[in-house]
């Protein structure tokens, strides 16, 4: 699967790219289809790759790679404003060594062989499941009906009984998810192994969204403060942010329509959750849940401000230490995943 590496696809030429990627959709899930090749391009780095949709679903090719992954010390080091932001925000909570802080929440430096991977280009809530009003009403809820009706009546965009059911206007529709209480990972696995498809690594997902970087983030060492972010809006122009809470006043930012930065595709094509309140799963070496992608909201919902709130979405190797802690009802609450096909064992041609 040579081809099928970083290194040597980067040189293909788009022919070579084509033959490989259609000889591949022999080896996936029944209803799989090629769509043509796309370039990505984002923080310094881009790729010409596949893409490939299922059930609605886009997917990419994403290239293996040799990598080093995780985060122990600076490749450029911080700028001035983020130097000062980040001191001034972890020393109100009593951390004087800001390296040291860094460390402690940023996964293991080691070296790891990526495989070659079809992957799903964004990703699907764990514990909520979208469902039809005739399905919803069967589930006997003695609530559902009767908050229903008032949704509707409402100006509310959203609705939620806690690991109940969720509402969600679209228009003149409104979108009806149960939560899925039964669901298992063992379940969740075993049904995705059915349909051809694994869960992602901890090693994938910080190679998807770091692409292999040794910096804090995915585009450098300092913290980009003309993104737009949910729960903040956009950061350009604002003064005094550090001190802002977690919800601030949206009077103070500039509206705009812009997305959320850390939503946008990357230079793989895949697209992230970017919202520290969410994780997405992954799995460690042993098969065991791997949280990524988020905190539960711990840092933003302590009034650490954009930086340090986001460094659960927005720093490649962070691992929450606490995730441990959560049960598995509360963690699939706003837990999100993804589909991958993983290509090592595949024969090309």
């Amino acid at each position: 699967m040579e081809p099928l590496n970083r290194d040597v696809w980067e040189g293909l030429s788009a022919q070579e790219k084509e033959k490989l990627l259609r000889d591949l959709v022999n080896h996936f899930p029944t209803g799989m289809k090629y769509e043509g090749l796309e370039s990505f391009e984002r923080f310094g780095q881009r790729i010409e790759t596949g893409v490939f949709s299922y059930d609605e679903q886009r997917f990419v090719f994403v290239p293996g790679d040799r990598v080093t992954l995780g985060w122990d010390r600076w490749q450029d080091g911080m700028n001035e404003q983020t130097s000062a932001d980040l001191l001034e925000t972890v020393s109100e909570y009593g951390v004087e060594d800001v390296d040291s802080f860094l460390s402690s929440q940023m996964s293991p430096v080691r070296e790891v062989y990526i495989a070659p991977m079809v992957v799903e280009c964004s990703n699907h809530s764990l514990g909520w499941i979208e469902v039809a009003e005739a399905e919803a009403m069967a589930q006997e809820n003695a609530y559902f009906a009767e908050e229903l009706e008032k949704f509707k009546l409402s100006d509310l965009n959203q609705y939620e009984l806690h690991q109940e059911f969720r509402l969600v206007r679209q228009g003149e529709a409104v979108q009806i998810f149960w939560f899925n209480e039964d669901l298992t990972l063992e379940y969740l696995i075993e049904e995705e192994e059915k349909a051809g498809f694994d869960l992602l690594t901890e090693d994938e997902w910080e190679y998807l969204y770091g692409g292999g970087c040794r910096t804090l983030f995915p585009w450098g060492d300092s913290f980009d403060y003309t993104m737009k972010l949910k729960h903040f809006g956009s950061l350009e122009g604002v003064e005094g942010i550090v001190q802002e809470t977690a919800e601030p006043d949206p009077s103070l930012f500039e509206e705009d329509d812009r997305s959320y930065d850390l939503e946008l595709p990357n230079f793989f094509g895949v697209q992230f959750a970017g919202d520290p309140y969410n994780y997405e799963l992954t799995l460690d070496a042993s098969g065991n849940m791997m949280p990524k992608g988020g905190d539960g909201g711990a840092m933003i919902c302590g009034g650490m401000g954009p930086l340090v709130g986001f460094l659960p979405s927005a720093a490649v190797y962070y691992r929450d230490g606490n995730a441990g802690e959560l049960d598995w009802e509360d963690m699939i609450d706003y837990m999100n995943y993804r589909r991958v096909i993983r290509l090592i064992d595949l024969e090309a041609g």
